[in-house]
């Protein structure tokens, strides 16, 4: 198998054909998937608890095998204490006239999430105290809760709120609390190591597109893209959960299973909007494997499809990493996102819908986040299967067998390049001892990631490198 051609073998196993993304896009029974599920899923009204997100993450298991788990309600998990979950039924707003202002049916944004019942006659200067809206997008429809503070609320536009006439409102909610627990989804796709990439995204918010819908939809789209790789190198850990909460109570039963197993992980958010890059948001830790993946990509050492850049840690904003970061974790855990939270105006409000969004845009994300996990497949930690010496090439058509000045130049298949190509194989082999990982060999290689890669599937595929720990022979 000339050496040279691996490199066909890798672009068939771990890139599309360029010529047919429009046509994957535009055509594909995934935009219909997605498509679909976009419109069951929007109008659930999803909370931390209840049957909202426990509807949506039923919805996800026609799709994957997730098996789901409740902490219940009142267990202590860290240092917060899981809530009763919210029941909803109906919410409504009239004016003093019989005339509905705002009403559930129309947008489940109309009503605070986790709010308490209420059936009362209310005067609009009292009434204000329980309204919101955003002055400086008067058309928008706020994203509002109050999940740890018991409370009661409204939310309509600016437009409609200045409309308001003085008299007696009817605010009714219906809604109850019960002991319950907090839900979370999971499954694997079994690799062959036992040492996992964690891809999760939180399912709690109510009719948002970018900012809710995005990450579970790009997360179904990547369990259906790495079920069909031939190989699998690691397990893959795909999770739902509600924000923050939810990601609390999945540490408190699998923290020291990710302490053990985990090499690196994704959390999804805001990874459907219009911008031309995607971001990644560094680990914690600051140097693992999806840290170094991702400064690469950023400086266009290694290409995903869609452009890259890079930001640090920071507890300040986000989502879930802030829970995977903390001191007590300190898990490798990065979040990759596209027109980011914070960064557009429909950010928690009605203006982040479909049309904002895109099927198209999230298939896009998920095509590159693929390419993304396929290097990260190659980039982590190679280990020497025959660390005893230099194993033998020659037999296995890597180093030529006739040992002359004329053939030192070539390798076994006459490239040019062979004296090249041998010396980066004598190089990973040598540095793959589990402690080097890709890139690092590429520097010591002075070579691209890229360059190496048709290097090590060759190494791999002759049993002479492996990414799971075992016992090498002796």
């Amino acid at each position: 198998y000339p050496l040279y051609k691996v490199n066909t073998n890798f672009n068939l196993r771990y890139n599309f054909a360029k010529k047919h993304d429009k046509d994957r896009i535009m055509h594909s029974d995934e935009f219909t998937l997605l498509n679909n599920s976009f419109d069951e899923l929007w109008p659930l009204t999803r909370s931390i608890t209840g049957p909202g997100i426990e509807q949506s993450l039923e919805y996800f298991s026609q799709y994957m095998p997730l098996k789901m788990e409740k902490v219940p309600t009142g267990s202590q998990v860290f240092d917060w204490v899981v809530p009763q979950e919210w029941h909803f039924q109906h919410a409504q707003l009239k004016g003093p006239g019989g005339e509905t202002i705002c009403c559930s049916d129309d947008s489940n944004l109309h009503v605070v999430n986790y709010s308490t019942p209420i059936d009362v006659q209310i005067e609009l200067d009292e009434l204000q105290k329980h309204l919101h809206s955003l002055p400086a997008l008067p058309t928008a429809t706020p994203y509002v809760t109050s999940y740890y503070q018991k409370a009661w609320g409204f939310c309509l536009s600016e437009e409609k709120r200045r409309e308001l006439k003085p008299g007696a409102y009817h605010a009714q909610i219906k809604s109850s609390f019960k002991d319950g627990g907090v839900p979370f989804s999971h499954c694997t796709l079994e690799g062959d190591s036992d040492q996992e990439i964690l891809l999760t995204s939180y399912l709690c918010h109510p009719s948002l597109a970018n900012n809710e819908l995005s990450g579970p939809l790009t997360l179904l789209a990547l369990y259906n893209r790495i079920k069909l790789w031939p190989k699998r190198r690691y397990t893959y850990r795909f999770l739902f959960n509600p924000e923050t909460i939810g990601s609390l109570c999945f540490l408190s039963r699998y923290n020291q299973h990710l302490q053990e197993k985990l090499i690196s992980g994704l959390i999804l958010t805001c990874i459907g909007g219009p911008a031309k890059k995607l971001r990644y948001k560094e680990s914690a830790v600051g140097n693992s494997l999806f840290d170094k993946l991702a400064q690469h990509c950023s400086q266009d050492k290694l290409l995903i499809g869609e452009p890259l850049y890079t930001i640090p840690f920071s507890p300040l904003g986000g989502s879930d990493e802030r829970q995977y970061g903390s001191p007590g974790f300190r898990l490798p855990m990065g979040q990759i996102s596209k027109s980011s939270y914070g960064e557009y105006d429909g950010y928690h409000n009605s203006l982040d819908d479909k049309a904002f969004m895109t099927i198209e845009s999230l298939i896009e994300s998920a095509a590159s986040t693929e390419k993304f996990l396929q290097y990260g497949e190659l980039c982590g930690k190679p280990i020497n299967q025959s660390p005893y010496g230099e194993p033998q090439l020659g037999p296995r058509g890597l180093y030529p067998n006739m040992n002359a000045a004329s053939t030192r130049k070539y390798s076994a298949d006459k490239t040019v390049d062979g004296r090249t190509q041998l010396n980066h194989i004598l190089m990973s082999l040598n540095k793959a001892d589990g402690d080097n990982d890709l890139f690092s060999i590429a520097d010591a290689c002075q070579c691209s990631v890229d360059e190496l890669i048709p290097i090590i599937l060759k190494l791999e595929n002759e049993g002479l490198i492996s990414y799971i720990q075992k016992a090498p022979a002796q």
